[in-house]
C-alpha cells in the first residue's frame, strides 16, 4: 500500500551557504585536472545564449534551474539542416557509447534512430550487429520508411528496429529520436506490465508521460507490432514500458531520449528494489510531481542533463567523436 506525500518542503534547497563551504568552492574552481581540460575543450559550458532552442523566447523553465550570472547553452540551433545533420549524427554515436558503458547491449537487439533534417520522411539508424561501444558518426545508417539504405553507411540494419521506429516517427511527427534497449532492469520490470510509481524526484520526470504497452506479440517482425507499440506510447508521451520486452525513449533531440532513457532505466531499477524492500510506499503527490516535472522534464533540461555523459564519451573516445559544433576538417560519408 502506498501513501502519498502532500508536503512541498523537499522542493526546495537551502538559499545560501556557509562562508567555508563557499571558499571550498571557489577552491575547488580554481583547480584545473587535465582531464577537466580535455572535457572543456569539446564544449564551450561559458556560451550565453539568447533563447534556448525555444524560437525567439527564452525558455525561463530552463533558465530557472541555472544561476551564476550566465545562461548555461542549451540546444544548439541550425541554419543549415546539412550542419545539424552532422551534429547529431556525432551526438547519436555518443548515445551509443553511454549505453555501451551502461551495460544495456544485448547481442544485435537494441536501436536508436533519428529523424534526419534534410529529408524528414527518412531516418538514421544504427548497423545491424555492430557493438554500441565501437560506432562513430560515419557508421550509421540512411534509410527510407520502407527500410532501404539510401546513404551512409550502406549496410543492413535490424529489421525489428526498423519496424518499431518507422511506426513511431510516423506516428509522432514530433519526434525526431527514439531509442530502445533490452537493458536489464527496464526488460525486468516490464514483466509487471505496470507504470513506474512517482517515489523520487526523478520519477517525476515520468509524472504523467509514460505509458505501458501490454500486449506483447513476439519478435517485432511484422509491421503491426510496431504500430502498436506506437499507439502505446500515444500522442504526447516521451516514454513507453513494452511488458516482457523493454523500455523506448523518444525525443526532440537524441540527448533528450537517450537521457531518458537512461533515468527510466535506473528508475526501474529503484522500482524494483523499493518493491523487494516490501515497505510501504510514500508516493509523491500530483502536485509537488506537476510541479517537478515542470523544472526538470523540459526538452532543453533534459538535453542538458545528458551532456555530461556526451562529454566524457568524446573525452574518451581519442578522436573518434565530436562535441558541440565543431567537426573539424573531416568529411566522413554521411556528409555526401
Amino acid at each position: 500500500m502506498a501513501t502519498r506525500i502532500t508536503r512541498r518542503g523537499w522542493l526546495f534547497l537551502a538559499r545560501s551557504l556557509s562562508l567555508s563551504n563557499q571558499a571550498a568552492i571557489v577552491r575547488a574552481r580554481q583547480c584545473h585536472s587535465p582531464l577537466h581540460d580535455l572535457l572543456r575543450a569539446q564544449f564551450s559550458t561559458t556560451r550565453t545564449v539568447a533563447s534556448n532552442g525555444g524560437g525567439d523566447q527564452p525558455n525561463n523553465n530552463f533558465a530557472a534551474v541555472a544561476t551564476g550570472g550566465y545562461e548555461y547553452p542549451g540546444i544548439p540551433r541550425f541554419e543549415d539542416p546539412y550542419a545539424k545533420r552532422k551534429w547529431q549524427l556525432e551526438h547519436m554515436a555518443g548515445a551509443f557509447r553511454v549505453f555501451a558503458r551502461m551495460g544495456f547491449t544485448e547481442g544485435a537487439s537494441g536501436h536508436i534512430s533519428v529523424r534526419d533534417p534534410v529529408d524528414r520522411e527518412t531516418f538514421w539508424i544504427n548497423p545491424m550487429g555492430v557493438h554500441f561501444g565501437l560506432l562513430t558518426a560515419s557508421d550509421m545508417v540512411h534509410i527510407d520508411e520502407h527500410g532501404q539504405v539510401i546513404g551512409g553507411n550502406r549496410t543492413a540494419v535490424n529489421a525489428a528496429g526498423f519496424r518499431i521506429h518507422s511506426a513511431v516517427h510516423r506516428a509522432r511527427p514530433d519526434v525526431d529520436a527514439a531509442c530502445h534497449m533490452h537493458s536489464k532492469h527496464g526488460k525486468a520490470w516490464s514483466a509487471f506490465g505496470r507504470p513506474l510509481d512517482i517515489i523520487n524526484q526523478d520519477a517525476c520526470r515520468f509524472w504523467r508521460n509514460h505509458g505501458v504497452h501490454t500486449e506483447y506479440g513476439g519478435v517485432a517482425l511484422a509491421d503491426d507490432e510496431g504500430v502498436r507499440i506506437a499507439a502505446s506510447l500515444g500522442p504526447s508521451h516521451r516514454a513507453v514500458i513494452l511488458q516482457n520486452h523493454g523500455l523506448l525513449t523518444a525525443g526532440g533531440t537524441v540527448d533528450e531520449a537517450a537521457y531518458l532513457y537512461t533515468l527510466m532505466e535506473r528508475t526501474c531499477e529503484i522500482q524494483l528494489l523499493v518493491e523487494a524492500a516490501g515497505l510501504e510506499k510514500r508516493l509523491i503527490g500530483d502536485e509537488e510531481a506537476a510541479y517537478t516535472y515542470k523544472y526538470e522534464a523540459d526538452p532543453e533540461t533534459l538535453y542538458t542533463e545528458f551532456q555530461p555523459d556526451f562529454q566524457y564519451e568524446v573525452a574518451m573516445a581519442n578522436g573518434q567523436l565530436y562535441g558541440g559544433t565543431d567537426f573539424g576538417k573531416r568529411e566522413p560519408h554521411y556528409t555526401r
